[in-house]
């Protein structure tokens, strides 16, 4: 299983973009499908997630400005993300895992910028 993530690119503050992950493999190998972001100098840090329960949780960083989805018969997740900050600005990169078999990949990111 692959990830790859696309969509990235420079948006003005209040905009919004949307990010999309391609699963190329078996979608249903993955029970776990999650955004992460790495800030210029900081740490990468979660964004959002659909938990192997099906639930979607956010950061609380991005609650109701950013909306996950995942659609498996297109083998892709997506992160809608409205109201963009320069805070938000970050490389994002898309996540797979499974909970049972310890597979655990992660796409190649996608820079996004949010100018003020």
């Amino acid at each position: 299983v692959q990830l790859q993530a696309s969509g990235g690119g420079l948006v003005q503050a209040g905009g919004s973009l949307r990010l999309s992950c391609a699963v190329s493999g078996n979608i249903f190998s993955i029970n776990y499908m999650g955004w992460y972001r790495q800030a210029p100098g900081k740490q990468r840090e979660f964004v959002a997630a659909v938990t192997p329960a099906g639930s979607n949780v956010y950061a609380d960083s991005v609650k109701g400005r950013f909306t996950i989805s995942r659609d498996n018969a297109r083998n892709s997740m997506s992160l809608q993300m409205n109201s963009l900050q320069p805070e938000d600005t970050a490389v994002y990169y898309c996540n797979g895992q499974s909970t049972g078999t310890g597979l655990n990949v992660w796409g190649q990111g996608t820079l996004v910028t949010v100018s003020s």
